[in-house]
Protein backbone atom coordinates (compact mmCIF):
# COMPACT_ATOMS: atom_id res chain seq x y z
CA UNK A 1 0.00 0.00 0.00
CA UNK A 2 1.38 3.29 -1.06
CA UNK A 3 1.49 6.22 2.06
CA UNK A 4 0.71 9.86 0.68
CA UNK A 5 1.59 13.10 2.76
CA UNK A 6 -1.31 15.65 2.50
CA UNK A 7 -0.13 19.24 3.38
CA UNK A 8 -3.47 21.19 2.31
CA UNK A 9 -4.74 23.87 5.17
CA UNK A 10 -8.47 24.03 3.86
CA UNK A 11 -10.23 21.81 6.03
CA UNK A 12 -12.82 20.27 3.99
CA UNK A 13 -10.43 20.16 0.84
CA UNK A 14 -8.43 18.00 3.00
CA UNK A 15 -11.45 15.69 4.00
CA UNK A 16 -12.68 15.50 1.04
CA UNK A 17 -9.34 14.46 -0.79
CA UNK A 18 -8.03 12.74 1.81
CA UNK A 19 -11.64 10.43 1.70
CA UNK A 20 -10.55 10.09 -2.09
CA UNK A 21 -7.21 8.70 -1.55
CA UNK A 22 -8.23 6.15 0.89
CA UNK A 23 -11.33 4.62 -1.10
CA UNK A 24 -8.90 4.36 -3.61
CA UNK A 25 -6.55 2.01 -1.55
CA UNK A 26 -4.34 4.30 -0.36
CA UNK A 27 -2.76 5.71 3.16
CA UNK A 28 -3.16 9.14 3.82
CA UNK A 29 -0.72 11.20 6.08
CA UNK A 30 -2.41 14.23 6.72
CA UNK A 31 -1.37 17.74 7.53
CA UNK A 32 -2.39 21.79 7.78
CA UNK A 33 0.79 23.43 7.30
CA UNK A 34 4.30 23.08 5.96
CA UNK A 35 5.56 22.55 9.06
CA UNK A 36 3.19 19.83 10.34
CA UNK A 37 4.14 18.19 7.37
CA UNK A 38 7.66 18.12 7.53
CA UNK A 39 6.69 16.82 11.14
CA UNK A 40 5.04 13.57 10.05
CA UNK A 41 8.04 13.24 8.15
CA UNK A 42 10.06 12.82 10.65
CA UNK A 43 8.17 9.16 11.66
CA UNK A 44 6.58 8.27 8.71
CA UNK A 45 8.12 7.62 5.00
CA UNK A 46 5.70 8.18 2.39
CA UNK A 47 5.61 7.03 -0.91
CA UNK A 48 4.42 10.56 -2.43
CA UNK A 49 3.31 14.11 -1.53
CA UNK A 50 0.70 16.70 -2.22
CA UNK A 51 0.87 20.07 -0.99
CA UNK A 52 -0.85 23.38 -1.23
CA UNK A 53 0.96 26.61 -1.86
CA UNK A 54 -0.45 28.81 0.59
CA UNK A 55 -0.24 27.57 3.74
CA UNK A 56 0.33 28.96 6.74
CA UNK A 57 3.59 28.74 9.20
CA UNK A 58 5.30 27.06 5.80
CA UNK A 59 3.98 27.57 2.62
CA UNK A 60 4.34 25.23 -0.35
CA UNK A 61 7.11 26.11 -1.90
CA UNK A 62 9.09 26.23 0.84
CA UNK A 63 7.83 22.52 1.68
CA UNK A 64 9.03 21.23 -1.53
CA UNK A 65 12.18 22.81 -1.39
CA UNK A 66 12.90 21.24 2.29
CA UNK A 67 11.49 17.82 0.78
CA UNK A 68 14.01 18.40 -2.41
CA UNK A 69 16.82 18.92 -0.20
CA UNK A 70 15.91 16.06 2.43
CA UNK A 71 14.21 13.61 -0.22
CA UNK A 72 15.14 14.32 -3.86
CA UNK A 73 13.65 11.20 -5.34
CA UNK A 74 10.01 11.63 -3.45
CA UNK A 75 7.78 12.55 -5.63
CA UNK A 76 5.65 16.16 -5.08
CA UNK A 77 2.52 17.28 -6.47
CA UNK A 78 1.69 20.77 -5.84
CA UNK A 79 -2.40 21.39 -6.05
CA UNK A 80 -2.91 25.50 -5.73
CA UNK A 81 -5.35 27.79 -6.96
CA UNK A 82 -2.51 30.05 -8.16
CA UNK A 83 -2.27 29.46 -11.80
CA UNK A 84 0.02 31.93 -13.10
CA UNK A 85 3.21 31.13 -15.34
CA UNK A 86 5.20 32.77 -12.74
CA UNK A 87 3.23 30.29 -9.98
CA UNK A 88 4.19 27.59 -12.09
CA UNK A 89 8.05 28.62 -12.79
CA UNK A 90 8.02 28.65 -8.69
CA UNK A 91 6.74 25.92 -8.00
CA UNK A 92 8.91 23.37 -10.66
CA UNK A 93 11.94 26.07 -9.60
CA UNK A 94 11.38 24.70 -5.91
CA UNK A 95 11.37 20.78 -7.19
CA UNK A 96 7.74 20.23 -7.71
CA UNK A 97 7.13 17.19 -10.14
CA UNK A 98 3.97 18.62 -10.77
CA UNK A 99 1.89 21.30 -10.45
CA UNK A 100 -2.48 20.77 -10.40
CA UNK A 101 -4.76 24.19 -10.56
CA UNK A 102 -7.72 24.49 -8.33
CA UNK A 103 -10.72 23.59 -8.44
CA UNK A 104 -9.41 19.58 -9.07
CA UNK A 105 -11.11 16.57 -10.43
CA UNK A 106 -10.67 13.98 -8.03
CA UNK A 107 -9.85 11.56 -11.07
CA UNK A 108 -7.70 13.71 -12.56
CA UNK A 109 -5.61 13.87 -9.31
CA UNK A 110 -5.87 10.03 -9.35
CA UNK A 111 -4.26 9.71 -12.44
CA UNK A 112 -1.35 12.27 -12.03
CA UNK A 113 -0.80 10.14 -8.78
CA UNK A 114 -0.21 6.95 -10.43
CA UNK A 115 2.16 8.60 -13.50
CA UNK A 116 4.09 10.14 -10.32
CA UNK A 117 4.66 6.72 -8.94
CA UNK A 118 5.39 5.26 -11.45
CA UNK A 119 8.03 7.75 -12.58
CA UNK A 120 9.50 7.32 -9.10
CA UNK A 121 9.83 3.33 -9.40
CA UNK A 122 11.75 4.12 -12.50
CA UNK A 123 14.17 6.40 -11.01
CA UNK A 124 14.53 4.25 -7.79
CA UNK A 125 15.05 0.75 -10.68
CA UNK A 126 18.11 2.42 -12.64
CA UNK A 127 16.80 0.87 -15.86
CA UNK A 128 14.12 2.99 -18.03
CA UNK A 129 11.77 0.81 -20.48
CA UNK A 130 10.14 2.40 -23.48
CA UNK A 131 9.53 0.49 -25.77
CA UNK A 132 12.24 -1.76 -27.41
CA UNK A 133 14.53 1.73 -26.18
CA UNK A 134 16.12 0.50 -22.80
CA UNK A 135 18.43 3.02 -20.56
CA UNK A 136 20.89 1.49 -18.21
CA UNK A 137 21.85 3.95 -15.44
CA UNK A 138 24.94 1.82 -13.88
CA UNK A 139 26.58 1.03 -17.44
CA UNK A 140 25.46 4.79 -19.18
CA UNK A 141 24.07 2.95 -22.21
CA UNK A 142 20.89 2.94 -24.55
CA UNK A 143 19.71 0.78 -26.91
CA UNK A 144 16.99 -0.01 -29.29
CA UNK A 145 17.11 -3.76 -30.56
CA UNK A 146 20.88 -4.19 -31.59
CA UNK A 147 21.23 -0.35 -32.25
CA UNK A 148 23.05 1.27 -29.11
CA UNK A 149 23.50 5.24 -29.43
CA UNK A 150 26.58 6.86 -28.63
CA UNK A 151 26.29 9.13 -26.10
CA UNK A 152 28.79 11.72 -23.80
CA UNK A 153 28.14 11.02 -19.93
CA UNK A 154 26.54 14.13 -19.81
CA UNK A 155 23.93 13.14 -22.57
CA UNK A 156 23.46 9.69 -21.13
CA UNK A 157 22.81 11.44 -17.35
CA UNK A 158 20.48 14.64 -18.84
CA UNK A 159 18.18 11.90 -21.19
CA UNK A 160 18.05 9.87 -18.14
CA UNK A 161 16.50 12.28 -16.22
CA UNK A 162 14.11 13.66 -18.34
CA UNK A 163 13.06 9.88 -19.14
CA UNK A 164 12.71 9.12 -15.17
CA UNK A 165 10.26 11.90 -14.92
CA UNK A 166 8.18 12.13 -18.42
CA UNK A 167 6.20 15.17 -18.16
CA UNK A 168 7.72 16.64 -15.60
CA UNK A 169 9.29 20.15 -16.48
CA UNK A 170 12.87 21.13 -15.68
CA UNK A 171 14.05 24.21 -15.83
CA UNK A 172 18.13 24.72 -17.02
CA UNK A 173 19.25 25.64 -13.62
CA UNK A 174 17.72 22.38 -11.93
CA UNK A 175 19.33 20.44 -14.69
CA UNK A 176 22.41 22.66 -14.62
CA UNK A 177 23.06 22.02 -11.09
CA UNK A 178 21.85 18.43 -11.30
CA UNK A 179 23.97 17.11 -14.28
CA UNK A 180 27.07 19.62 -14.24
CA UNK A 181 26.97 20.03 -10.73
CA UNK A 182 26.24 23.51 -8.62
CA UNK A 183 29.82 25.01 -8.41
CA UNK A 184 30.36 24.14 -12.21
CA UNK A 185 31.27 27.19 -14.62
CA UNK A 186 29.17 26.18 -17.50
CA UNK A 187 26.41 28.52 -17.95
CA UNK A 188 22.66 27.27 -19.28
CA UNK A 189 23.71 27.52 -22.59
CA UNK A 190 25.34 24.31 -22.36
CA UNK A 191 22.12 22.78 -21.27
CA UNK A 192 20.64 24.12 -24.66
CA UNK A 193 23.34 22.81 -26.51
CA UNK A 194 23.35 19.51 -25.14
CA UNK A 195 19.86 19.00 -25.94
CA UNK A 196 20.20 19.81 -29.65
CA UNK A 197 22.64 16.98 -29.83
CA UNK A 198 20.10 14.60 -27.84
CA UNK A 199 17.55 15.46 -30.20
CA UNK A 200 19.70 14.50 -33.20
CA UNK A 201 21.05 11.05 -31.94
CA UNK A 202 17.64 10.04 -30.93
CA UNK A 203 15.87 11.55 -34.40
CA UNK A 204 15.34 7.13 -35.00
CA UNK A 205 13.83 6.25 -31.46
CA UNK A 206 10.40 6.83 -31.71
CA UNK A 207 9.18 6.30 -28.18
CA UNK A 208 10.12 10.05 -27.02
CA UNK A 209 10.16 13.27 -27.92
CA UNK A 210 12.09 15.96 -26.08
CA UNK A 211 10.07 18.85 -25.74
CA UNK A 212 11.14 22.60 -24.79
CA UNK A 213 8.42 24.11 -22.50
CA UNK A 214 9.09 28.16 -23.71
CA UNK A 215 9.65 30.30 -20.01
CA UNK A 216 10.38 27.44 -18.12
CA UNK A 217 12.48 24.66 -19.36
CA UNK A 218 12.63 21.25 -20.63
CA UNK A 219 10.54 18.19 -20.41
CA UNK A 220 10.57 14.44 -21.92
CA UNK A 221 7.30 13.20 -23.39
CA UNK A 222 6.38 9.35 -24.29
CA UNK A 223 4.33 8.65 -27.47
CA UNK A 224 2.05 6.27 -27.73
Amino acid sequence: MFTVLLAEDDRNLNKMMSAYLRMNGYQVLSALDGEEALTLLDSHKPDLVICDIMMPRMDGYELTRELRDAFPELPVLIVTAKDTIGDKRSGFVAGADDYMVKPIDLDELGMRITALLRRSRIATDRIIHLGETELHYDSLSVKRGEEKLQLTKKEFLLLFKLLSYPGRIFTRQQLMDEIWGMDAESDERTVDVHIKRLRQKCEGFPEFTLETVRGLGYKAEKKE
